[in-house]
């Protein structure tokens, strides 16, 4: 409780006047005030493990562990002091057992007199974590960092204001025999590729399977909408096409046009919250995918996502069986240029033809092949293939058992492109060659 001051100042006239009385002792008829009111108490940052992204676990090679730095909005960071509010006038701060961020109990000079009181009322501050801060409602998102709070719908804690992992900073996915992985990197803010896997049944009763990669434009807008519209039209397409009796070659061409008729209309939306300005592009991405069944590889692809065949025996030699729409490969087509000079250059990795409706007309590349041996098909965006560029770099990567563990495989490739800097997202499908039957998985 609080020493009146109104008694205090009665005490000290009636001293002066030579009428001692005992220190402490409230003066007769005095008014005695009420109890003090608790002010806020200083919180200390909340403490937690960082979490893991996505489904990958550990967080690899300097990579910031998901929910740590500066939170966003002006939000204090984790663990970091925070100001104090000013005091109403006439409002004391009540004494506690301990000091609360860093604010310890300051006696007030005027009751330096008083005797030590019981402590009947302990007012001590709850931690308004827990007052405040109701716990999240069963079902809710709970906070990664602290393990506490709940997560607003921008995906940052109310609690302690960490950005929480979003839900494509790192995918995986096994189909059967087919896998694919795909990691947002160590220097975006985002992923904006995308994937799709499946495997599906032909007429005749043998097995296919499909995977699909795009490839957000990160020089237009919404390029992660577009990746992922682009895949899913794509994969559904193939895997509806197929059992049908549509050619492989055939059912690859026209579901390339149909991810660009979605890409297409992403630019007639706006986006959330903001209207598309005339200087912004319109969504854009590439697109690469592969049909594999018992006996036919099936290509197709715009834009500069790769696939890679590597064989089983890798004494037989590798083989990229596309070729860019980049002005890279544009330089080293006309004769102007080396590969590894063009590639060198800065402009090597402007593409020259992408799904997007500012794009040139779409023309879809599509080649079909048919493999003598055993092996695995790498369908992957340039996230990884920076990393490994020729086919004889990209064999050397890939695991010997990539066609038996192809989720494994497809987890190592993307953590070669990691540790080799993860400048950019990284997005890897696996397929074993010929089609496995449904039902085959990663040993």
């Amino acid at each position: 409780m609080r020493f009146d001051r109104r008694a205090q100042a009665s005490w000290e006239t009636a001293a002066a006047a030579g009428n001692e009385r005992t220190p402490g002792a409230p003066v007769s008829g005095a008014p005695v005030s009420g109890a003090a009111t608790s002010g806020p108490a200083g919180t200390p940052g909340a403490t937690g493990a960082p979490g893991a992204p996505g489904a990958a676990g550990t967080a690899q090679d300097g990579r910031t562990p998901v929910g740590t730095g500066t939170a966003r909005d002006g939000r204090a960071p984790h663990g970091a002091p925070t100001a104090r509010e000013p005091q109403p006038s006439g409002m004391a701060q009540a004494p506690c057992g301990a000091a609360h961020g860093g604010d310890a109990h300051r006696p007030d000079p005027l009751d330096t007199h008083r005797p030590a009181q019981p402590d009947d009322y302990p007012l001590q501050a709850p931690d308004p974590r827990v007052a405040t801060e109701p716990a999240p409602a069963a079902g809710a998102a709970v906070c990664v960092a602290c393990r506490a709070g709940r997560v607003d719908d921008d995906g940052y804690c109310e609690n302690c204001g960490h950005a929480q992992p979003r839900e494509r900073d790192h995918m995986e996915q096994e189909c059967g025999p087919v896998a694919a992985v795909s990691d947002r990197g160590l220097r975006h803010h985002r992923n904006e590729d995308a994937f799709a896997v499946g495997t599906t049944t032909l007429p005749d009763g043998s097995p296919a399977s499909v995977a699909v990669v795009c490839d957000g434009v990160s020089s237009a807008t919404r390029p992660d909408e577009a990746s992922l519209a682009a895949s899913r039209t794509a994969g559904d397409l193939l895997l509806a096409a197929l059992p049908r009796g549509t050619h492989p070659q055939q059912a690859m061409h026209e579901a390339i046009l149909a991810a660009a008729d979605a890409v297409n209309a992403l630019a007639d939306e706006p986006a959330a919250g903001q209207e598309r300005g005339p200087h912004q592009n319109a969504p854009a991405c590439t697109l690469v995918g592969a049909v594999v069944t018992d006996g036919l590889l099936v290509v197709g692809w715009v834009g500069d996502s790769r696939v890679y065949w590597v064989p089983v025996d890798r004494s037989a030699p590798p083989a990229r069986l596309t070729e860019d729409d980049s002005w890279a490969a544009q330089m080293v087509a006309a004769g102007l240029m080396g590969e590894a000079e063009a590639y060198a250059d800065q402009r090597a990795h402007a593409i020259t033809g992408w799904l997007g409706a500012d794009a040139y007309e779409v023309e879809p590349h599509t080649a079909s092949f048919k493999p003598d041996r055993p092996g695995v098909v790498v369908v992957c965006t340039d996230g990884l293939w920076n990393y490994a560029e020729s086919a004889e770099d990209m064999a050397r990567v890939v695991p010997p058992d990539a066609a038996v563990r192809p989720l494994h495989a497809a987890q190592v490739l993307v953590g070669h492109a990691l540790d080799g800097g993860g400048h950019d997202n990284v997005t890897v499908a696996l397929v074993p060659f010929p089609a496995v039957p449904q039902g085959a998985g990663s040993a």
